[in-house]
């Protein structure tokens, strides 16, 4: 092999290297070296160069491939002296002096911060490493071109902040040596008069700025693209608050202006343009691959006369008139470039924003920059010899078994990368050991940190049970984070402040990973997200969840674009083959067969809804049974648990769950229910009432099954809890609970209305009209069986257009709810004195909700309730008791409370306010509730009845109903009168 030695040794050093390298190669030059030489000389001469070096040492190695291409193999010593490809820099930058016209001038050098970086070299470094970011978080032909424009957006993201008035406040802060941290939104002006409501923020200068400068004729970028820098630029800070929203870019130019006093706007396009070419030849001296070209050199003024005309880019939207599956595909894709792109600028912003100017321009004389993207990569903590260690336990407590052999096999299967999308699909039923082979899968792909998301709390406790224990990965750092729980390895060891998502798995839900999407001060989540390995489990769940589909989506195909490292799974025993096929595009779906053998029957029992007897499945009295004869009876809504759970609290040995507990009960009896009804668990009760929040990933199993009508995956996942572990050898009987209504074929019925508020009543009654055509109830079957029946009702045609059709409303009102609840990410006004922080999100995308509070209704004796004298939440403890707004409302209780409250409580908010000025009152009451202390009351003791002149409470008041087995949760007066007769 020909290779070429480079020195750059200095003082001693120049003298210790040249014996070793003129002893093995030709001298060709006072620093350079060449000759012929096998490998295991040149392990010699590294070997000799090593034993020799010193802190003046520094020797790179470069292997001559051809006439036009050589490789760069090693550096021993300093590697400072060469940039990552070991060659020598020899060109070095200075900051430009801006010049404005003859009556105004700069005369001193535009900065980027506080930090003095020279405003060139930001941009340069920001567009530099954000391209770099790209090449490292997507592969594929697709976005290869996302480098190019990744790079240009963040070469010019600050171009605003040539702004004067900028530059005079930041100069101003630097005569003081006043630091300013702008890690969260950046850098602002923030001074005296100064106000956002008369001046443009430099990401507003920016965006016009690129604007006009674009030469739309000039296809060396599409427009598609080009408006994704737009989108960057714009979005890479949070919108200034302002009591007159920005419309278009005509409004940024005027308040620009302002900013310019008497300075020419023309000339301060010239000065734009030279800060530009500044960026430029900063690239091209550093050897990077890219420029900002197709930019009007000159100012036209035909595109300044119709600034007006082209809106300011929307954060993020979607068509709500699509009539295609198709067209939202599409959509999707474009939103998901928009979030990768702000992601990178923003990322690269913040990493570069943190260096001083001289770390900064070392990096550039250096050509380091690279290694600024190297910091957001994952570093290897050793999970891979983690997962391997509980794989091999698996494999000695069960050798050879052929569960174990399967389990490998599908883990095999989906380790391979053989098809376009990279991202695989593991369809595995009940009990089939769905977790055991994503961890294998994990190990076979070399994962250094595991995001496992799902979609409700519920499912992340199960799995934190399950990773936790010995048979798993006790020794790893397993985490959970959700909105209501943050803890490490167990649950008495809360997660440090800033240490979330630092496991080495984090269970988290879909709420908290969107967050990099939907919000400016989560963003650089994302980045973390596309390095990490991803299980979305029970990712059947977002299908018809609003919005969440779409958003989920989105995350999806930025994984795609990553192709052999994209590193993602979606788990599920109910896949929904049209959306995986149809919506995400995903072909690659790996089956695993049951271990179950156990018989199944299927019953359909007819009943009237309307009816709360023993006639109604759902709230039929179950016998007394041992501990080895335990029934689960599953309703659609929590309301229809609770109330049967009541009725038969003293005659049945039942516990209730649900998701309407305060979260110190849902946790306790969580744990109580997992502890029952595990695997070899201690079967303390022998009723389990529940509604939907069991269905999915609790490893918890019964004897007998009675299920509320639902659509196919509900149902299927309700039935992987009947016999889980295949134990039973009687056939096991799984009653559906059929309302007369639907057996009708009508959909006017209280579960026809619930199916329908989920987007899934076509598709359900499609399932049920399938189930009678092939005579389901009069057989016996596996569970294998059973899932063949859904893949071959998937293959129907009248159940694929009955899928379609719910899927197409579902994410029609998906558009609807992201254009309306998906804010702009906003930059709050800010306040004096306020030490307050909100603690819930005004609006949110699963629904608004505000913490709440409640009087404690004793229902021992369900005929005579008994109101107690104390509210569910003390002052002195925290919430974690929440209603939804439509709720709140739609019952009238905020305008009993927004009339009431003020005589109960004399520090209340709505002291001062006249009675008169109700929706005041209201607005006030549901804008404070994003606090616990501000809890809205939703009924009152007798005490506080007294005060504001009221014997009886609100007919819809809502009270937080106990027992003397446990906690009932919240449930409304309504629900008590008219279904237990509630007697005062």
């Amino acid at each position: 092999m020909m290779v070429t030695f480079i020195s750059q040794c200095e003082k001693n050093a120049l003298k210790k290297t040249r014996r070793v390298l003129d002893a093995f190669a030709n001298r060709i030059g006072n620093n350079t070296w060449q000759t012929l030489i096998t490998e295991d000389g040149l392990q010699t001469v590294k070997k000799m160069l090593r034993q020799t070096a010193s802190k003046s040492t520094a020797v790179s190695c470069h292997w001559i491939r051809s006439r036009s291409r050589s490789q760069f193999l090693w550096v021993v010593g300093n590697k400072l002296k060469f940039n990552g490809e070991g060659v020598v820099p020899v060109n070095s930058t200075q900051v430009i002096d801006i010049k404005m016209d003859e009556n105004k001038m700069m005369n001193k050098k535009a900065y980027a911060n506080t930090n003095k970086q020279p405003l060139d070299q930001h941009l340069f470094a920001v567009g530099y490493v954000a391209s770099e970011l790209m090449k490292r978080i997507t592969n594929s032909d697709d976005t290869k071109k996302l480098a190019h424009v990744a790079f240009v957006a963040g070469c010019l993201h600050d171009i605003g902040k040539l702004d004067p008035e900028f530059q005079q406040w930041l100069n101003g802060l630097l005569n003081k040596n006043k630091h300013l941290n702008e890690e969260c939104d950046g850098l602002h002006i923030d001074k005296g008069k100064f106000s956002f409501e008369t001046h443009a923020s430099h990401n507003e200068i920016s965006l016009l700025m690129y604007h006009l400068m674009n030469n739309e004729n000039d296809n060396k970028i599409n427009k598609q693209n080009k408006n994704i820098i737009k989108h960057a630029i714009y979005w890479h800070h949070a919108k200034r608050f302002r009591k007159e929203e920005l419309k278009n870019l005509a409004y940024i130019f005027k308040k620009t202006q302002k900013s310019l006093a008497n300075i020419k706007f023309n000339d301060f396009y010239d000065v734009s343009m030279h800060l530009v070419q500044s960026v430029n030849q900063l690239s091209k001296n550093y050897g990077a691959n890219f420029q900002i070209d197709g930019l009007l050199k000159k100012l036209d003024k035909e595109k300044l006369e119709d600034i007006a005309e082209p809106n300011l880019p929307a954060y993020k939207k979607y068509s709500e008139i699509n009539e295609d599956v198709k067209d939202f595909s599409q959509e999707v894709i474009f939103n998901a470039k928009n979030n990768l792109i702000r992601t990178a600028v923003i990322s690269a912003d913040r990493l570069v924003s943190q260096l001083s100017s001289e770390q900064l321009n070392q990096h550039i004389e250096q050509q380091t920059l690279i290694t600024l993207s190297d910091k957001a990569l994952l570093n290897d903590r050793g999970l891979v010899t983690q997962i391997k260690e509980c794989i091999a336990g698996f494999e000695k407590v069960y050798p050879n078994s052929e569960r174990n052999q399967l389990q490998s096999k599908a883990a095999i299967e989906l380790a391979i990368c053989d098809d376009e999308s990279h991202v695989k699909v593991l369809n595995g039923p009940a009990g089939c050991g769905k977790t055991k082979i994503a961890l294998e899968w994990a190990l076979n792909t070399h994962a250094k940190k595991i995001i496992w998301i799902c979609p409700r709390v519920q499912v992340c406790q199960g799995l934190f049970n399950d990773l936790t224990s010995q048979e798993y990965l006790p020794n790893a750092q397993i985490e959970i984070n959700t909105g209501e729980l943050k803890y490490i390895n167990r649950e008495d060891n809360e997660t440090p402040e800033g240490k979330a998502f630092s496991g080495d798995i984090v269970l988290t839900t879909i709420d908290q990973i969107i967050n990099a999407i939907t919000t400016h001060r989560h963003v650089t989540n994302l980045v973390d997200f596309m390095n990490a390995h991803i299980v979305f489990d029970e990712f059947h769940e977002y299908i018809n969840m609003p919005a969440f589909n779409l958003l989920f989506a989105e995350l999806i195909q930025a994984k795609k674009w990553q192709e052999e490292k994209a590193s993602t799974l979606l788990v599920s025993a109910t896949p929904n083959y049209f959306f995986i096929e149809k919506f995400l595009v995903i072909d690659d779906i790996v089956d695993m067969p049951s271990f179950n053998q156990s018989k199944y029957q299927i019953e359909f029992n007819t009943f009237d809804e309307t009816i709360v007897d023993d006639t109604n499945p759902l709230y039929h009295q179950q016998k007394q049974s041992d501990a080895n004869n335990v029934t689960f009876v599953i309703s659609n809504t929590a309301t229809a648990a609770q109330v049967s759970f009541i009725q038969h609290q003293q005659d049945e040995n039942a516990i209730l769950f649900h998701s309407k507990f305060k979260k110190s009960d849902k946790l306790k009896l969580f744990n109580k229910v997992f502890d029952s009804f595990k695997n070899g668990g201690s079967r303390k009760f022998s009723l389990l009432r529940s509604g939907p929040v069991v269905q999915a990933s609790l490893n918890i199993s019964c004897d007998h099954m009675v299920s509320e009508f639902t659509h196919a995956e509900n149902w299927l996942q309700r039935l992987g809890r009947l016999d889980r572990f295949g134990v039973n050898e009687d056939v096991n009987t799984y009653i559906i609970a059929i309302p007369e209504s639907i057996q009708l074929g009508k959909g006017n019925g209280g579960c026809a209305r619930f199916l329908g508020s989920l987007f899934s009543f076509q598709s359900a009654k499609a399932w049920y009209e399938f189930l009678k055509e092939i005579n389901a109830t009069t057989k016996v079957v596996t569970i294998a069986e059973i899932y063949q029946w859904y893949s071959d009702f998937y293959n129907t045609s009248k159940g694929q257009r009955a899928v379609e059709e719910d899927l197409l409303t579902v994410l029609k009102k998906s558009a609807q709810l992201i254009n309306a609840k998906v804010h702009d990410p906003m930059s709050p006004p800010k306040r004096k004195v306020s030490n307050k922080k909100l603690t819930m999100k005004k609006s949110s995308l699963r629904g608004d909700s505000r913490f709440v509070n409640m009087a404690i209704c004793d229902l021992t004796v369900s005929e005579t309730p008994v109101i107690l004298d104390k509210y569910v939440i003390a002052n002195d403890e925290q919430g974690g008791l929440t209603e939804s707004l439509d709720t709140i409302r739609n019952t009238g209780l905020i305008d009993y409370i927004a009339q009431k409250d003020s005589r109960i409580n004399e520090n209340t908010l709505l002291k001062g306010i006249p009675a008169k000025q109700m929706n005041k009152r209201k607005v006030l009451l549901e804008g404070a509730a994003t606090s616990p202390e501000n809890a809205i009351y939703l009924s009152y003791i007798s005490e506080d009845l007294n005060k504001i002149g009221e014997s009886e409470p609100h007919d819809e008041a809502i009270y937080y109903a106990v027992c003397d087995k446990q906690a009932i949760g919240k449930i409304s007066k309504n629900q008590i009168i008219n279904k237990l007769m509630f007697n005062k």
